[in-house]
Formats: C-alpha cells, structure tokens, sequence
C-alpha cells in the first residue's frame, strides 16, 4: 500500500506540472496554430494522466477498506491474548537467564508442567543448609502454584509487591530471607550441640529464631556468676542480632570491671556469629586451665 501511495503522489505531481506547463505555454506562444498543437498534446496527456490518478484513487481506497474489515474480524481476545503470550515468554526467558547466572548462588530451577519449580539452597560460612522448592505458574499473572518456604517467611507479601514487576528481585529477596533464617537456626543448633556446657539451662527461641534468650557461664567448670543473655533479630535478612542485653543473673549493682566485661560480651554477641563467640570462650577457658597446670 505504501507503494501504491508513492506512485500516486508522483502521478499527481506530474499532472500539476503539465498543467501548469499548458498555462504558460499560452502567453508564451503567439501563433494560433502552434498554440492549438501545442494545447492538444498537453490535454492528452492530462487526460491520460488523470485516469491513471483516479485509478490509483480507488486502488488505494479498496485497500484501506480491506484493512479495516480484517482488523474488524480480530477478536479483541485474540489480540489480548497474543500480547499477553509474548508477555509470558518474555519473563520466561528473563527466568531462565536469571537462575542461569545465579546457580552458583543458591538458586536453580526446572521446567515443570505448568512453568518452572525454583529450588533456593540455603548456606552459611559455606555449610549448605535446608533447601526449599517454589512451584511457579507462567500465566498471566504469574503466581505460586506451591511451595515448601516456612510459613514465617512473608512470601505473599513479597510476591505481591515483586512477583509480576521484577521477578529478580523477588528471588533475591526471598533468598536473603531464607538464608538469613537458616543461619540464624545453624547458630542456636550449633550452641545447643556444641557448647551444651557453657549453658546453664536450655536455650529458648521462636520458630523464626529472631529471638534467642538462654543462661551462660564464661567458664563452664569455673565459680563465674551467669549471664543472661537475650538476642533480637528485627532485620530477618540478618544472622547478627539488633539488639542484644546482657545481664548477670541475680545482681543489681555490678563492679566496673564486671559491667565491662558485660559491656564487652554485649558487644561479641553483636558482631559475631553465636558459635564463634563461644569458641572464644572455650580458648579462654583452655588458656586458663593451661596457666594453671603450669
């Protein structure tokens, strides 16, 4: 169609030049019979020229007709749907460039029947922990079909935001979750199995394990008073504690030296891993019963 535009701006150009060529011709021209012979060729050739612009006139309107009666037979559902279809594929391949650069990261997947099964491999200081499975439905809008993520991990309210406008980011951050609740279990775990002995009483947590309180001794076989300690996790993406109180148990007034070294374990249990903490313990305590033996 657009050929068939050109060519009848072209004939229409031409058609305005002869005309405007006939025009002069009779002021130019002072014979009569070269004026007559002269008018006679420009009048045919206008003529022939003007049937071939009404010719392409309604070639040109036939086919703009013929456009708008196939546009009228499109489904409105059809064209959603075709859009929606490119749509799906192209978050599709987004998906898979995403869990194709990141599988050294925790994160791979599947093709399933209904779309792709993401699996989220948890670690910490490179101990691969629990791993958990998304079902995702490829469909308009993209959905979790199901899932074995922790009921306490806010998966709706992350899909909602993330899922449909920035399908990346919704992993990243579910993984961040995820990770962060899996070292924050892989802490208390360790306390509970490996440092049994520092503890003077069992180890209370939530199912998140945001919140950790338990009793300690610095040397398990020593005569130190024990401490209360209580660790607050706001940040669930964090394996450090945002809060955390020591106190010695069943005493008000302390020393200086005592609130310093409360002070000091305060600020440990901030910026270390729980295990690691307590390995310090254990060193010290080693130190001592070796500089008591000799």
């Amino acid at each position: 169609m657009a050929g068939t535009l050109v060519r009848g701006l072209s004939v229409l150009a031409h058609l305005e030049r002869l005309e405007t060529r006939m025009h002069r011709s009779r002021k130019k021209l002072e014979e009569p019979q070269t004026v007559q012979a002269e008018e006679t060729a420009l009048v045919t050739e206008i003529q022939k020229l003007r049937r071939l612009r009404d010719k392409l006139r309604a070639e040109v309107k036939r086919r703009q007709a013929g456009v708008k009666a196939s546009t009228a037979n499109v489904e409105p559902d059809q064209t959603w749907e075709i859009t929606e279809q490119e749509v799906l594929e192209r978050k599709w391949e987004n998906l898979k460039a995403i869990l194709q650069a990141y599988r050294f990261t925790g994160l791979s997947g599947r093709l399933t029947s209904r779309g792709v099964c993401v699996c989220i491999s948890t670690a910490f200081e490179g101990n691969l922990l629990d791993s958990y499975f998304m079902d995702l439905t490829m469909q308009k809008p993209l959905r979790i079909h199901r899932h074995s993520v922790p009921v306490f991990i806010p998966l709706e309210e992350l899909s909602a935001k993330y899922l449909e406008t920035n399908i990346q980011h919704f992993l990243f951050t579910v993984c961040e979750y995820l990770n962060a609740y899996s070292g924050r279990k892989y802490q208390a775990d360790r306390l509970q199995s490996d440092f049994a002995a520092f503890l003077a009483g069992p180890l209370q947590r939530n199912s998140l394990c945001n919140l950790l309180s338990f009793t300690y001794k610095v040397e398990p076989r020593g005569q130190s008073f024990p401490l209360c300690a209580r660790l607050l996790y706001k940040d669930l993406t964090r394996t450090l504690p945002t809060d955390v109180t020591v106190t010695y148990q069943g005493m008000d007034a302390l020393s200086t030296s005592w609130e310093e070294q409360r002070a000091s374990q305060e600020n440990l249990f901030r910026t270390k891993p729980l295990h690691h903490v307590f390995t310090s313990f254990a060193r010290k305590g080693e130190m001592l019963d070796m500089s008591l033996v000799s």
